[in-house]
């Protein structure tokens, strides 16, 4: 299993560019699973519906399941937000993961960047970006620069910067 991450700050397009980059990289014949990250609360499920009921009657874990899929919930009950290492522990096999969110964690990232956004660029700060996938010209001694539009090209950059599992585990730890 290969992992590798797309970071940029909110707004730059990042799930945009998941969402064509995933049936890309399975067109590949690669099996891809996401992992996400959330700065707020969030549900997977409403009010009214049986598993919610569970999780707020006190339910640690709740497993919904139906022919068509499955679902693990788990409440953190004021535990501290588990790192990103161990939710990779939580996946089940695959080709390659792709993590979205998570900038300021030590995996290997390609940064996603639109000019519109007003932000800066995060890899002047983060030595884990490998590419920027970017709609603007980039300095002098920036990673190399990947056209915003250009799924193939971005796809091909995340295959090729991926690593191990076990490497980004050591890189998270480390």
């Amino acid at each position: 299993m290969r992992v590798i991450g797309i970071a940029g700050w909110s707004g730059a397009g990042k799930t945009t560019l998941l969402v064509k980059l995933i049936p890309a990289l399975i067109a590949r014949g690669l099996s891809v699973s996401t992992l996400k990250h959330a700065h707020h609360a969030f549900d997977v499920d409403r009010p009214g519906k049986d598993s919610y009921e569970h999780r707020q009657a006190g339910a640690r874990e709740v497993l919904i399941a139906s022919r068509k899929r499955w679902a693990l919930m788990h409440e953190l009950h004021e535990e501290k937000e588990p790192t990103l290492g161990e939710l990779l522990h939580h996946l089940s096999p695959v080709d390659l993961v792709l993590i979205e969110g998570f900038k300021h964690d030590k995996h290997l990232k390609i940064e996603v960047h639109r000019a519109e956004n007003g932000k800066e660029f995060l890899f002047p700060h983060d030595e884990n970006i490998r590419a920027v996938a970017c709609d603007v010209v980039l300095p002098a001694g920036a990673p190399p620069r990947l056209d915003l539009n250009d799924v193939s090209a971005i796809a091909d950059a995340v295959f090729s910067n991926a690593e191990s599992v076990e490497l980004t585990l050591q890189r998270l730890r480390g």
